[in-house]
């Protein structure tokens, strides 16, 4: 299980001599690595992802937590009943890519960034998660605030959001893996080459076998071409892999809680 991972990242640093080991790469170099930052593409595609995740996922949490707590009061606020169910009815039925293209483009939302983040801003089922885990929150202490005189407002802020940490921090790692992942949405709605994201460069570059000169440094020898796919695969999953452990106690508290009754 471990050995491919290994594999993909001492082939990133191997050189061309060392990739002639057929097992495993036995002479290393930092060149694929410095030839790729150095050329500019891989440096703004990562920002492109990086921004697309920090706010898509800022975004997404705020307004799947906002929704779910005026889904989970369905006998209180008008029409949060019908809501519910036309939430419930996307998880079974969807659009189709080309409504969904049309959409964008009538929106003018077409080589934006925001085409990256809108189409995806709420995961049915991250909201469904959500909502059962705030109807699991004591009612008695929502109503003690309510006559105390707390609004909505503060009872969410200060009260909901505060007793949900596990599962809002497991609704944003899911966000954020989905935003960094995403090259679809790219592929659809970016023209701009200097607009995609690291995981589009990693779909056309290394799996679409596309040459890689673009991303290299014109002024440098090049190094081998498997070193340059494995490097743009381990900076491409690298983020990610670094985020998980911080959040995996959320994470595992999350699960737990929604599994635990009584």
């Amino acid at each position: 299980m471990a050995y491919p991972f290994v594999y993909v990242i001492a082939t990133s640093f191997a050189s061309t001599k060392g990739l002639t080991s057929d097992f495993f790469p036995t002479d290393f170099t930092l060149e694929a690595y410095r030839s790729i930052l150095s050329g500019g593409i891989i440096n703004d595609a990562l920002l492109v992802s990086g921004g697309v995740t920090v706010v898509g996922t800022l975004l997404s949490v705020l307004f799947t937590t906002t929704l779910a707590y005026g889904l989970m009061r369905t006998k209180d606020v008008p029409g949060a009943k019908a809501s519910l169910y036309l939430v419930l009815f996307s998880m079974l039925f969807s659009a189709g890519i080309i409504p969904q293209y049309l959409l964008v483009k009538y929106l003018g939302l077409l080589n934006s960034y925001w085409s990256l983040i809108l189409p995806g801003l709420i995961s049915a089922f991250n909201l469904v998660v959500v909502r059962n885990f705030f109807m699991d929150l004591p009612d008695e202490l929502l109503e003690s605030a309510r006559i105390d005189g707390a609004g909505e407002v503060q009872i969410f802020m200060r009260i909901v959001l505060p007793l949900s940490k596990a599962v809002i921090a497991v609704i944003a790692l899911f966000y954020a893996v989905g935003y960094w992942n995403n090259f679809f949405n790219a592929l659809l709605y970016i023209n701009d080459t200097g607009m995609w994201p690291v995981q589009l460069i990693l779909n056309q570059y290394v799996i679409q076998s596309t040459p890689l000169t673009q991303l290299q440094n014109p002024k440098a020898i090049p190094p081998p071409a498997e070193s340059l796919q494995m490097a743009v695969v381990v900076l491409a999953t690298a983020p990610i892999l670094i985020i998980y452990p911080f959040a995996q106690r959320y994470f595992t508290k999350g699960v737990l809680t929604g599994a635990i009754k009584g």
